[in-house]
Order: C-alpha cells, then sequence, then structure tokens
C-alpha cells in the first residue's frame, strides 16, 4: 500500500527555517508544507499591498524558498518533493513571480503556480453583519482586507497542472495538507470519513514544532529533549487516510500522545464537528497509539458533509495604541514603580488625552493575574499602553512614560516607547457560490 509523506516546514509566519530545511533534505517527503498565516497576519499582508502593489507576500518567503527550492522537484524511483504553502497572503501572484525568479537564479527549472480567489473585498455587501455586531458599511475607509478561507479545489487545480510549488493566499490550514492527500489518493470531494481523517492530519501537522515538543516542554513535568534542535514533524498517511506523527530520525524534540493530545484540541471548539471549507470533521473519538521512539498512530477521526457557507475574514483600522515602559531596580522598587504609574496616568488625565482603553501594570508583579505576591522583587517594569482614536494621543503616552526619567521617583531607566496602528479582525460568514478559487500559472 503506497504511503504519503508530508512535512511541516512552519507552523507561522516568523517560524525557524532550519526545520523545513532538515525536512527538505532527510526527511524523504513527497510534500513540504508551509502554514504562515494568522488572521492578523493577512491583513497587515493587504496593508503593506497598498503601499506597494508588488509586496503583500510573507517577508521570510525569498529566504525559506532559496533554503529548500534545492531539494524541490528532485526525482528518484519513489520520491518527488513538492511545497505546498500559503506564503503569498495578500499577494500570491506576486509571491510566485518571486519564487520563479529564486529558482532561476538556482538553476532549476520548476513549475510554480499561484492559487487565487480569497480576495473577497469586491463582492461583499456593505449591510453584511461582523462578529462583532458592526456592518461592513460601517467601517468605511478603514476597511482594508476581506479574505475567505479557501479549501483545496484551487491546490488540487495547481497540482493536476503538475506544479512543483503552490503558493496560496487564505486557505484554512488543514487544507493545505488535506490537498495532497486527495491528490495522491484520489480521495473524493464527498467521501466525508477519509476527508476528516485527512483534515485530522493537517490539524496536527499546521502548528509545526507544537506536535513535536515546541510549546510543551515544562522542566521537571513535562521534559523535551535537545529543544534547542527542535524538529518539525511529518506524517506517513496510507490510502485510507490512516496516518503516523513522526519526525526526523536524530532531530530534537519530542512526538508523544501527550503532545499529539494537546495540539489536538488547540483551537477546536466542538470537537464533534470542527468546521473547515472540505469537511465538517469529527474528532470526537480521536485516540494516539505510541507505537515506537517518536512514533504515535492517529485513530479515529470522521467527518460529515462540509458547511455551505465560508468563513471571511475582515480587517480593519481601529486606531492607534501607544507605549512606554521604564525599568526600576533596588530596595524600594515596587513602591517607585507604583507611584511612577500613579503618575503618569493622572498627567494624561490632566492633558485630556483621549483613550478608549488603558493598561497600567508592573510586569512581574501584576501584569498577567494582578496582585498576588508579597515578594518584594528586586526589579520590575513599569508598562503604561492606550489605545487612542488619534496617532497625537498615543505619542503622548510614551513620551509621559519617557519624561519619568527627570519628572518622576528615583532610579528609574531603560525607557522604551512606541506607537503603531492596530489592524482589528472580525469575521462573517459567506455563500460558496459568491467565491470563485482557481490558479494563475
Amino acid at each position: 500500500m503506497k504511503t504519503l509523506r508530508i512535512g511541516s516546514g512552519a507552523g507561522y509566519s516568523g517560524d525557524r527555517i532550519e526545520p523545513a530545511v532538515e525536512l527538505a533534505s532527510r526527511g524523504d517527503l513527497d510534500y513540504l508544507v508551509f502554514e504562515c498565516l494568522a488572521e492578523r497576519t493577512i491583513a497587515l499582508a493587504q496593508q503593506v499591498r497598498i503601499s506597494d502593489p508588488q509586496g503583500g507576500y510573507d517577508p521570510l518567503l525569498s529566504e525559506r524558498m532559496r533554503r529548500v527550492l534545492p531539494f524541490v522537484g528532485r526525482r528518484d524511483d519513489q520520491r518527488r518533493l513538492r511545497v505546498i504553502t500559503n506564503m503569498g497572503a495578500a499577494n500570491p501572484v506576486s509571491a510566485a513571480i518571486e519564487v520563479r525568479r529564486i529558482a532561476d537564479e538556482l538553476g532549476l527549472h520548476l513549475n510554480v503556480v499561484a492559487a487565487v480567489g480569497d480576495d473577497v473585498l469586491q463582492v461583499l455587501q456593505p449591510e453584511l453583519m461582523l462578529d462583532n455586531g458592526q456592518t461592513l458599511g460601517s467601517l468605511g475607509e478603514r476597511l482594508i482586507s476581506a479574505n475567505a478561507y479557501l479549501g483545496v479545489d484551487a491546490i488540487l487545480e495547481a497540482l493536476h497542472a503538475d506544479a512543483d510549488v503552490v503558493i496560496t493566499g487564505r486557505v484554512a490550514d488543514p487544507s493545505l495538507f488535506l490537498a495532497p492527500q486527495m491528490f495522491e489518493f484520489d480521495w473524493a470531494a464527498h467521501d466525508w470519513q477519509r476527508l476528516g481523517r485527512g483534515t485530522l492530519v493537517g490539524h496536527l501537522l499546521e502548528c509545526a514544532g507544537q506536535v513535536s515538543g515546541g510549546y510543551f516542554a515544562d522542566p521537571g513535568f513535562k521534559d523535551v529533549d535537545d529543544l534547542a534542535r527542535l524538529g518539525f514533524p511529518l506524517a506517513e498517511i496510507n490510502a485510507d487516510g490512516e496516518a503516523v506523527i513522526t519526525k526526523v530520525a536524530g532531530s530534537g524534540g519530542r512526538v508523544s500522545r501527550a503532545t499529539c493530545t494537546e495540539q489536538l484540541i488547540y483551537e477546536v471548539h466542538d470537537p464533534a464537528a470542527y468546521l473547515t471549507p472540505d469537511v465538517t470533521a469529527d474528532f470526537s473519538h480521536v485516540s494516539f497509539v505510541e507505537e515506537g521512539l517518536d512514533r504515535v498512530r492517529a485513530l479515529g477521526a470522521d467527518g460529515r458533509a462540509r458547511p455551505e457557507q465560508l468563513k471571511v475574514s475582515v480587517g480593519y483600522l481601529d486606531g492607534w495604541i501607544g507605549e512606554g515602559q521604564m525599568s526600576y531596580g533596588g530596595p524600594g522598587a515596587v513602591a517607585r514603580a507604583q507611584l511612577a504609574r500613579d503618575i503618569v496616568l493622572k498627567r494624561l488625565e490632566l492633558m485630556g488625552v483621549n483613550m478608549q482603553e488603558v493598561r497600567a501594570e508592573l510586569i512581574g508583579m501584576d501584569s498577567l493575574h494582578g496582585p498576588r505576591s508579597n515578594v518584594e522583587p528586586w526589579e520590575v517594569r513599569l508598562r503604561v499602553a492606550a489605545r487612542c482614536e488619534a496617532r497625537s494621543d498615543a505619542v503622548r503616552v510614551g513620551n509621559e512614560v519617557e519624561t519619568l526619567y527627570t519628572n518622576g521617583p528615583s532610579g528609574g531607566g531603560g525607557a522604551s516607547k512606541s506607537v503603531r496602528q492596530v489592524v482589528a479582525v472580525a469575521s462573517l460568514l459567506l455563500a460558496r457560490s459568491a467565491v470563485n478559487p482557481r490558479i494563475e500559472a
């Protein structure tokens, strides 16, 4: 029986590159998938594209591709490595052009295909309601993006066009991994059980190092060997969608029943109805069996008919955040930091700074859980941050913290300040008929 090998080269936009190179060079893979989009990531990418029509793709696209393309398209008696990634973000077509340019530089003859159709900004009606209670039209000129979560359709079209590299925009995370399974095993689009199983594989792999020990380690409770050389996971899958999760032999990290269980419940609201564009997956009876060191078999996934609507992620501008920080150390550090906090808040009030939200906290004391300790630390850091409609008000927040140098308690140092525009994200549902997934070669 044929065994398909799919590796996870990234779990988010800024993820490490070395484990992906290890998978490409030593993983004996059929597919290497880079999952690099979050909801806010694509909204920020749309902002970049507004100022640079050729931009808007993942900032690490070029470096990642330069490192792994030499291994792509190689054929032997068994394996041909292909790459699938959503690093196209807001501009898959420009991303594909960049990948072709790098391939040419490296002397490689690769078929690079862009999968498009997720940008639905022009087809949305202003009366549509977002999940935050606002209508789309109420956002006015603050609206910057609207991207539908596509499924496998355009990726399958690209694979049938013999693509070596498939560059997508907003595609649901597990769909990136499901598409090659459907293609290689010729699964029907309504084979709900196999699609549910293939979606489980995608869900386990989509966050890369999280299922092989990253974000899992807790010394003395959940120990992970050689975390500095964390290896990213791969799956060995058969034609029925049954899979073993593992990693490259000798790499750091750990694949176990516990790591797989933690990843299984990650971002899953209802295990019996995990909604994706391709299938309503049922993970409620999933179990994991350790078959050996760093080898875990996933069992029990199922599926039902896919939803008739697609989720759309809408990005819009929502003011500015101004922030300032200052450190205090030595005896009495907490009391001086508390005084500094009170001073800044009072001055912002006296100056009439318009703030919609404000946080003023002592990092190391009360920034996460509120006041909980009577132990006096040797150092503490004040952080004041506020969200403001006007950039000028946000600037004043950081400035007032910085002025504590000569206008506040003694012993302050290491001041920092920043201002950044807020890109907020909301969601709505859209009929499938309004979306047109397709490829552009």
